[in-house]
Formats: C-alpha cells, structure tokens, sequence
C-alpha cells in the first residue's frame, strides 16, 4: 500500500470515529450541563467547598468563581512544586526553580500545559499525578464552563443568570472527563502504555553502556492531556516516547481523544440553543479548516525539495519514523489546531511553509476544532463577527439566533478578538529587541524569528506545543510566557462572560424574511472567510518574516 492511500485510509477513519460519536457524545454533554440532579459524589464536593448548586450566577459571580479557582489553582501548584524535595514519591528530584515553577503552574492552570523542563529529569510522581495531571481535569473542565455559559446566553432571554460556575466545573470533572479518562487510560495500557509507581530502572544497552528507564502513572496522564486538549506530556518526547504513545494504534487513538470533545460540543450547543443545524453549521466551519491544514502540511512535507527528502520520500527529519510522514502531520495540525500541544515530532523540522500552517492554525485562535470549549465559544465570537459583517454588507441590523448584536455586543467580540495578538505581537517584539532573549535562539534568520514566534503564540493561545531550537527555561522566557498564558486564558474570558450576559438579557427577536439564516452552507463559508481574514489581516506580517520567508527561500 502506498503512503498516501495509507494516510488518506487513516484520516479517513478518523474522520468515521469522530462522526459516529458526535452525536451521542454531544447529546450527553448537553443532558450533563442541563440536568436538574445532582449525584451523590457531586453533593459531597459541593458540601466540600461550601458552595450551592442551585444558586443561579450572573455573569460578575460566575467570572469571580473562575477567576478564584484559578488563582488558587496557580498558588497550590506553584507551592507543590516549590517543595517538591520534602513529599513522597519526590523521587530524589529537587525544587523547581521560582520562575520554573511560575511557569509551570500557569501553564497547566490556563490549560496550556507548556514545559520548559524535562518532565522525567524533574517532576516527582507526587507532583506529576497530585498537581499537573489533577490540574488537567480542572483546567479543562472551566473551559467547558464558560463554553456553556456562554450557550446560555444565546439560549435564555429577559435574565442575566448564566448558570452555577461551581455545578458546572464539577459536572465537567466527574461526568465527563474522568469516565472517559478512565476508559481511554484502560484501552492505552492494553495497548502497550506504562502505568506504575516504580522508580527508574537500570538496564544494559546492546553496547554495554546504562540507561536509567523512568516509570509512572503516565497512560493516566496520557489519557486526559489528549482528552481535555491540555497536551503535557510526562516525558520531554512527549506523544514521540514509546512509553506515551506505543505503536500506530495508539497514536490514532490520541489523535482521536483530542478531537473528540471539541469536534462534540457543537452538537451540545445545537441541542441546548434548541436548533441542531446551528450546531453542524458551527462543526461544518470548524472540520473545513482543520482538514484544510492537514491536507496542506501533508502535502507540503511529501513535495519538500531537497535529496535527502526525495530520498525519503518526505522530510522525515525530526518526524516520527515509526508512523511515517502523514501520521506525524495529522497529528501536528490536529494539536495545533485544538490548543493540545501534544506532540509526536518536532514542528521544527517541518519544512518552512508547513511550520507556517502550524503556526497559522494557532493563530486563528484555535477554533477548528479548538481547545475543549474554549474553541466553542471562540468560534461562537467569531459567528458574532460574521453576522455583524453580513449586517453591513446588507444594512440590516445583525441577529444571530434571535439576539440582537448592537454596537455593546460586537465591542466585547472585538475586544476578545484583539487580545491574543497583542500579547503575542508584543511580546514577540520585546524578545527581538532586547540584547539577552535572542541568546536562547539555536538559529538564527527566519527559522530563529519564527522559534520565538511560535513560542508565544503557543502561549498566548494555550496550546504548549513548542518549535524546539529555543531554550525557554530562562527567566525572561519562563516569566514572559507565563504571563502571556494567563493573560491569553483569562482576559479572553472576562468578554466571553459579558457578552453571556448581554445577551441572556435581551428578549428574543423573530424571525423574518430578511433574517440571514445561520444554518445554511451560506453563512458556514461566510464563517470561514471572518476566521481566516481576521487573522491573516492580523499576523500576514509576522508570518511574513518568519515561515514564509524561510519558506520561499
């Protein structure tokens, strides 16, 4: 079988996985964030942190409920680390460094999940498990929350109430994401994944020499990184270490896990706002662009100039050779495009143009499929966007599911839109003009601009992959990014909220015959070209600098 009828079988199975569980996956996370009871286990957590499931939150109470869980989630995390030496199971590791372990905790706390360390040289099975893998649960399970806050403004009118932030993040954890995680970690350990507490053992190499094989909980940890698109992985190799991701059934399996929510939760929204065909116009736009990516780096690294790579027959440098070429795009686009960060090879090594699309696919906000829920409600701004467009283009007053979008409604969509550019724009700029950052820079030119490039993008966009070549564990970088992660989850989310708000307070407008149907294959294309526009008009210079100039070199 030829490699490219191999790749086009393997997307294509994917493609048959991810449709057959849309809709009942869908189904049951709208019956989740809508039902009316309450488990024993929920009641218990509830008691717990002293908080009321039932009481109704506009949307100030439900942005302070987010906004302080995170803050502790930081400060717990932070300090885990901080005396890592003096727990169990620390494995003889020392503390994290002060801005090391700043790092860390916002990365995992904003679902970023970047590493600027060597997860198996560094963290202790305590910190693994207790901190990042437990923070992997929470730090998606708000994402979902303000997705589904989010729908309720579009599904409710004439109240401000948006649901409980507290009832919402528990149900996410115990519903949804740790029976799926438990089921995915089964399958993963079956296949071949480690799954212990031991400490590392010593083993002869075939030329005499010792290697020090670390174990631990990591098809757990695994299973959720890829489920909740947080993307940390337990080793530095991450999804390329054969401990992580075995063989090639594993490795579609984690391509699958990280799709399977994002590319779900738009039946969610259809079923909660009342109109499923809402909800595939929204999935239609989000699976265009996706498949467009993965078509455009497979391509592009199968037709790489070069001997070497004709050779090959790709550029397999820093890919993963046990899968192939196409295996190793399908897996960069899918997590640069759900703001995982998981990665099975270096994006690096990717040709100039292809490292372009990776980094292109993040700055469109990760919205096909993006993160979990927090591509939903980024694309929901962007359907805002696009309905304001159409109002212009008509002269007719934007409506976008019975909603009016007035002038309050589109400034909170800009002000969302305009955020993670900046931080990455500016912050970009100040590593390229101040003396010390470009020291961490293995190359230098295009390569070398798109390393620093791509970095804070992946930061400000909570994805956490990484270009490799730019050594980040310095104090500039690990500050730096740290901020930009924060800033990149939670200022968005303060606009989201609002605009929540705002909307469940207005009554519902009727249709009429002049309403732009947002179901129609019309308004899905319209959707596409505000996704695509929006960002290109943003970052076309800065790409322009970096991939595209190495690309066309």
């Amino acid at each position: 079988m030829s490699p490219v009828l191999a790749d086009v079988l393997q997307v294509s199975a994917l493609m048959a996985a991810l449709a057959l569980v849309h809709r009942p996956f869908g189904d049951c996370m709208a019956a989740v964030y809508s039902s009316k009871k309450h488990l024993r286990t929920e009641r218990l957590i509830y008691r717990a942190i002293g908080a009321n499931p039932d009481a109704e939150q506009r949307w100030p109470a439900y942005l302070r409920g987010v906004l302080a869980f995170s803050a502790v989630s930081v400060l717990f995390l932070y300090l885990l680390q901080r005396v890592q030496s003096v727990l169990p199971l620390s494995l003889g590791f020392k503390p994290i460094s002060p801005d090391q372990a700043f790092n860390t905790a916002a990365s995992f706390v904003s679902n970023t999940n970047w590493q600027s360390y060597s997860g198996e040289a560094a963290m202790g099975h305590l910190v693994q498990t207790g901190g990042l893998a437990v923070q992997n649960f929470v730090s998606a399970a708000v994402g979902m929350a303000v997705a589904i806050a989010l729908v309720r403004g579009f599904a409710r009118s004439r109240t401000g109430e948006l649901g409980n932030f507290w009832r919402d993040l528990v149900r996410g954890v115990v519903r949804i994401l740790l029976p799926l995680s438990v089921v995915a970690a089964v399958v993963l350990v079956a296949a071949g994944a480690v799954q212990n507490f031991a400490s590392p053992q010593e083993v002869s190499t075939l030329t005499g020499a010792t290697q020090h094989l670390p174990g631990g909980a990591v098809a757990s940890q695994e299973a959720i990184k890829d489920l909740g698109t947080n993307g940390g992985g337990f080793f530095n190799a991450n999804s390329a270490h054969p401990f992580e991701n075995p063989n090639a059934l594993t490795n579609l399996f984690e391509i699958f896990l990280l799709l399977a929510i994002p590319f779900s939760l738009p039946r969610t929204f259809g079923r909660l706002v009342g109109s499923v065909k809402q909800g595939y116009a929204i999935l239609a736009a989000m699976g265009a662009i996706w498949l467009a990516g993965v078509v455009a780096v497979t391509v592009l690294e199968f037709a790489h100039p070069g001997a070497a790579s004709q050779a090959a027959g790709a550029a397999m440098e820093g890919k993963e050779t046990r899968f192939g070429e196409g295996p190793s795009a399908l897996f960069a686009v899918s997590t640069t495009m759900t703001s995982t960060g998981s990665v099975n090879s270096f994006h690096s090594s990717f040709s100039g143009l292809s490292g372009g699309v990776l980094l292109l696919g993040m700055m469109l906000g990760e919205v096909a499929p993006g993160g979990v829920g927090s591509g939903l409600y980024g694309m929901l701004i962007m359907a805002v966007i696009a309905v304001f467009i159409a109002g212009l283009m008509v002269g007719r007053t934007p409506e976008y599911l019975g909603k009016k979008i007035s002038s309050k409604e589109i400034k909170l969509a800009a002000c969302y839109i305009l955020i993670t550019p900046t931080l990455v724009l500016g912050f970009t700029a100040l590593a390229m003009a101040l003396p010390t950052p470009p020291h961490s820079m293995l190359n230098s030119g295009p390569h070398g601009f798109s390393e620093v490039l791509y970095a804070y993008t992946s930061g400000a966009n909570n994805n956490g992959s990484a270009f490799a070549g730019l050594n980040a564990d310095t104090q500039w970088f690990n500050t730096t990014i740290g901020l930009a992660m924060l800033l990149g989850r939670f200022l968005p989310m303060v606009f989201v909220l609002a605009l929540a708000g705002a909307l469940a307070e207005q009554k519902p407008i009727p249709a009429t015959a002049g309403t732009l149907q947002t179901h129609k294959p019309l308004f899905t294309g319209l959707l596409v070209g505000a996704v695509l526009i929006v960002a290109g008009l943003t970052f076309f210079p800065a790409l322009a600098l970096g991939p595209l100039a190495e690309g066309l070199s």
